[in-house]
Order: C-alpha cells, then sequence, then structure tokens
C-alpha cells in the first residue's frame, strides 16, 4: 500500500489537558459525580436483557425528574438542541403556526427550528431582561390561531427565567395548542411539572441541571402530543435520527433504531439516580439556596446583577462587568490564576457563573466568589473582596428554617417517587 497521506503528528491528551483540572462553574457542562464519570467509562451491548434493565429505570426516573406518567420518555443520542429538534420536527407539521415566546438565543433557536420543519413561526418578542408577559402571551392567541407554542423556562444566554411557565402552559391548553418547553439549564433546579401545568414536550440536556456528561440528552411527550402528532402523522418527518416512532422502537419496543450512545446512557442512570436519591424538593432547595447565597455574595463585592430579581433565573446568574473592566480578561485570569471557568455571553460584555447540578455546593461557590473577585481586581475593578466572601459565608450558615417563603412554597407540590 502507497500512503497518499502521512501519519499525523499527534500530541497526547496527557500533555493537552492542564496538570490541574478546571473547576467548571460556567453554563454548562457542569463538574459530574465520581459515579456519573465511572459509569461513563463502562460499554457494554447496546441490545439485550442488561440495556433493557437500563433503559426502564432512566424512563421511570425520568417520569419523576419530569413530574410525568407519559409512557414516552426517550433519551436522545446528542445534545440539548437534538433534543429539542426532535420535539419539534415531530410535533410541528408542515403549514402548523407556532407562537414562538423569545426572550433570548435559544428561544429564538426553537423558532428557527420551526421554520427548517416547515412551520409557520409567529415570534412574541419579550423585552431585553424581562419574562414573558402573561397577558401579552393571551393577547397573541386570542388574536390568531396556533397549533402550538414554544417558550424556555430559563434562557441560559441572558439568564432570563419565564417565571409564569406554568400559567402560559395552561393558558395555551385553552387555546388548543400544544406546549413545547426547553428546560435544558432548569430542569432538576427548579419546579416544572409537566402533568400538571400540561406541558406537552419538556427537552433537557444531560450536561446541566443533571450533572451528567455532553452528548445525551432527555425527552418526555405527552400521551396527547402522541397520540395526536406523532403516530396519527402520515408523511415522514424530515430527520431519520430524530424520528421519535423510530426512536420507540428502541425506548419502548427493545429493538433497534441505531447504535445507542451505551456509556453516556449509563452516565445518565446514575445522575438521574442521584437526584432521585436526594429528591427533587432537597434538590430545589439546595439549587436555590446556593444560587441565592452566590448572588448576595457577588452583590457584597459590589458587582451589579444582569437581570432584576423577579426575571432573573437562579440556573445561570449573569453579572454586569463594569464598564471599564474586560470580561474576557477576567475569564482568563480565572482559569489560568484560580483553575476556575465561568462563561462569557453571546456578544455581551457579561460574565455566567452557572449554578446547576454539582456546581451548587458550597466549597465550590467559595472557591468561584474568590477567584472572581480576585481576578476583577486585576481587571482593575474596585470591589470589597472580603466583603463578598463574609456576605457569602452568612447567607450559607442561614438554618433551612429562614429560608425565603418562595423556596417552601416552591417545594410543597412536588411528587415524592414510591
Amino acid at each position: 500500500m502507497i500512503e497518499t497521506v502521512g501519519v499525523p503528528h499527534v500530541v497526547p491528551l496527557e500533555i493537552i489537558l492542564p496538570d490541574e483540572p478546571l473547576l467548571m462553574m460556567g453554563a454548562g457542562p457542569v463538574p459530574i459525580p465520581p459515579r456519573v464519570a465511572a459509569a461513563n467509562s463502562i460499554v457494554i451491548n447496546h441490545l439485550g436483557e442488561t440495556m433493557n434493565k437500563v433503559i426502564e429505570q432512566i424512563k421511570e426516573m425520568g417520569r419523576y425528574v419530569f413530574q410525568t406518567t407519559s409512557s414516552h420518555v426517550m433519551g436522545v443520542s446528542g445534545p440539548g438542541s437534538a433534543a429539542m429538534e426532535m420535539a419539534i420536527s415531530n410535533l410541528v407539521h408542515p403549514d402548523d403556526r407556532v407562537l414562538c415566546i423569545c426572550n433570548g438565543y435559544f428561544s429564538h433557536r426553537m423558532a428557527e427550528m420551526v421554520s427548517r420543519v416547515r412551520g409557520e413561526p409567529v415570534v412574541l418578542q419579550v423585552a431585553n431582561n424581562e419574562q414573558a408577559d402573561v397577558e401579552a402571551v393571551e393577547k397573541a392567541l386570542r388574536t390568531t390561531k396556533f397549533d402550538a407554542i414554544t417558550l424556555v423556562q430559563g434562557e441560559t444566554s441572558n439568564t432570563v427565567c419565564n417565571r409564569d411557565l406554568d400559567r402560559i402552559a395552561r393558558l395555551a391548553k385553552e387555546h388548543g395548542c400544544l406546549v413545547i418547553v426547553d428546560a435544558v439549564c432548569t430542569l432538576s433546579t427548579m419546579p416544572l411539572e409537566m402533568d400538571q401545568w400540561g406541558i406537552d414536550a419538556v427537552i433537557t440536556g444531560g450536561q446541566k441541571g443533571l450533572s451528567s456528561i455532553p452528548g445525551v440528552s432527555l425527552l418526555a411527550f405527552s400521551d396527547k402530543a402522541w397520540n395526536e402528532k406523532v403516530t396519527a402523522r402520515t408523511e415522514m418527518p424530515f430527520h431519520w435520527c430524530l424520528d421519535a416512532q423510530l426512536a420507540d422502537k428502541f425506548w419502548n419496543q427493545k429493538s433497534y433504531h441505531y447504535t445507542a450512545p451505551v456509556s453516556g446512557l449509563l452516565a445518565l442512570h446514575e445522575a438521574l439516580r442521584l437526584v432521585c436519591v436526594e429528591t427533587l424538593p432537597n434538590r430545589f432547595y439546595r439549587h436555590l439556596h446556593c444560587s441565592e447565597a452566590l448572588q448576595a455574595g457577588i452583590e457584597a463585592l459590589g458587582l451589579q446583577l444582569l437581570v432584576p430579581k423577579q426575571h432573573r433565573l437562579n440556573s445561570v446568574i449573569g453579572i454586569v462587568t463594569p464598564s471599564q473592566v474586560s470580561a474576557d480578561v477576567v475569564r482568563t485570569h480565572m482559569s489560568r490564576v484560580h483553575r476556575v471557568e465561568i462563561s462569557g455571553a453571546f456578544g455581551l460584555n457579561i460574565l455566567r457563573i452557572g449554578q446547576m447540578g454539582e456546581q451548587s455546593r458550597a466549597h465550590n461557590l467559595f472557591r468561584t466568589l474568590h477567584a472572581l473577585g480576585a481576578s476583577m481586581q486585576t481587571a482593575g475593578a474596585d470591589l470589597d473582596l472580603p466583603a463578598g466572601m463574609a456576605e457569602l459565608e452568612r447567607f450559607l450558615s442561614q438554618p433551612r428554617s429562614n429560608s425565603s417563603s418562595m423556596t417552601r412554597a416552591m417545594l410543597c407540590d412536588t411528587v415524592i417517587p414510591a
């Protein structure tokens, strides 16, 4: 054989990767627990009795996390955006009119996907750094007949939370719309009740609130949406890999669709199991308490949070960078000196810190806040680092009984697994 292409010079991973791993405190992916990492190192047959047991438990645990009794919970080989595309490409048919509630980058992505499957997106643009207004949504629904609505629970790009998701979903159902929700950065960090709120599809990624690996996502369809839009469909969907009926062969019929990402599914299984061990009420409390503590510490430093509290997402915190400071310089210093990685934004001079899954641990908060404050000072900001650290410690030291009324109210209706 004559080699027309020579052997490339390849640098081993142990040289590429840093000696000390970075603490991943950005908008995702997040640190993963040791049990999830161990599961991700295993390869088994993607068909057969062992995988069938794994799949059945993923679906059962998925129903708990989604708070649904639907029989149509399935994994997706790909990022959260692949799960998003599976939901839209199966529930939105050509010429369907869809109200796309947009208040950031990822909600606009859903509108684009509607266009790509030959639906008709009608964008309801929300004001900057604000959640969707229920009255504006109701007005749009009364003005035009829609087949579906799309919206995010939390907009990762600008850290806005659509806190009235439950009211909007119920309103949409009153007008005969399917409801498709992106919960990529919020699932298991804050309440979402798929059945109670009348949601027809919920999308999430593994690499955020669930603290699993990137590349394997989770999706749930309501039985109503499945029966009306998936099984009743007469023409083939635009996607083969994302055809929900084909995927159902693997997830519910113990048959073949394509070779499943077995290691990623084992990791997802362990991540979901850890959520169930912790229980959703305890997990919601941990995320909210840690996020509010970090927010208090950031403000005590002398920094401003991007989004007003009533519109603010707790699972990703947006921070306004002082005018004389470069967000990129701060992030670079945090990574190189303090070995902590946080996120920038999509064209904005802001910083974003994640509070999802394993990020919401007290020791990670202290390390991250100190790295942020010290790097800000190095970049030219005038801050009070001791005050920020003290406020973080004070907030975290509060007993659970003194937590906010919102913290207690958000836990009361969650269904605990038997």
